[in-house]
C-alpha cells in the first residue's frame, strides 16, 4: 500500500470495524475528517479578520464535527466513498450555516456593514471602514459558493467533495470513484465551470 492511499485504505477499515460494532472506529472516522475540515475552515476565514474574532476556527471546527459525529450515529456508511459523501455533506452545511450567521440579515457582518453605512455621513468615520465593508459581501459569496456545490450534478458534486472538501489526490480520487483519471478531470473541469458560470467568475480560493 503506497503512502498516498493510506487515508482512504485506513477510512475503509475504520467502517469496516464500526459495521462490526467496534465503538471506537467512529472516533477515529471523525479524525479522519479533522485536518482538512481546519484546512477548509481557515481558508474561509482568513480574509476575515472580523469573523475571526467572532468565531475561532476550532469552535467551527467542533461545530461541523458534532454534525459528523451525529449523523455516524444513525447511518454507518457502506464504505470509504459513502463516508467522504457524507462528511463533505456535513462539512458543507456548517460553513454554508456560518456565512449565513454573519451575513444574514440578522448577523454580524451584515449589521456592522449597516452601521458602517450609517456612520459614513458623520464627521468621524470609523478607522477600519474598509475592513468592515469587505467581509459582508465575501460571506456572501462563500455562502453562495457552499449552495452553488450542493447542486451541482450528482457525478460533478462527488468528484468536487473529494477532492476540494476531502483534499483527495486525483489518481486517488478517481479510483475511489472507480473511473479513468481523465473522467475524473473532465467532471472536474465541468463542476468548475458550472460553479464559475453561477457565480458570475467569484470562485473563492478553489
Amino acid at each position: 500500500m503506497d503512502g498516498a492511499s493510506q487515508p482512504i485504505e485506513q477510512t475503509q477499515q475504520c467502517i469496516e470495524r464500526m459495521q462490526a460494532g467496534d465503538p471506537a472506529a467512529r472516533e477515529e472516522l471523525l479524525g479522519h475528517a479533522c485536518e482538512r475540515l481546519r484546512r477548509l475552515t481557515r481558508k474561509m476565514l482568513k480574509d476575515f479578520g472580523r469573523v475571526k474574532r467572532w468565531e475561532l476556527t476550532d469552535d467551527v471546527l467542533q461545530n461541523a464535527l458534532l454534525r459528523l459525529w451525529t449523523a455516524l450515529g444513525k447511518v454507518t456508511p457502506r464504505d470509504a466513498r459513502d463516508f467522504y459523501a457524507l462528511a463533505a455533506l456535513q462539512i458543507r452545511r456548517e460553513l454554508i450555516d456560518l456565512a449565513r450567521r454573519y451575513y444574514g440579515p440578522q448577523g454580524m457582518a451584515a449589521n456592522q456593514e449597516s452601521h458602517v453605512a450609517n456612520d459614513s455621513a458623520s464627521s468621524t468615520p470609523p478607522a477600519d471602514v474598509a475592513d468592515s465593508t469587505l467581509e459582508p459581501s465575501r460571506l456572501a459569496v462563500w455562502s453562495e459558493f457552499h449552495q452553488r456545490v450542493d447542486s451541482l450534478p450528482d457525478e460533478e458534486r462527488e468528484v468536487f467533495d473529494l477532492l476540494w472538501y476531502q483534499g483527495l489526490t486525483q489518481p486517488n480520487a478517481a479510483a475511489l470513484l472507480g473511473i479513468s483519471e481523465a473522467t475524473l478531470r473532465r467532471r472536474w473541469l465541468a463542476a468548475r465551470e458550472r460553479l464559475h458560470r453561477a457565480l458570475k467568475g467569484e470562485l473563492p480560493g478553489t
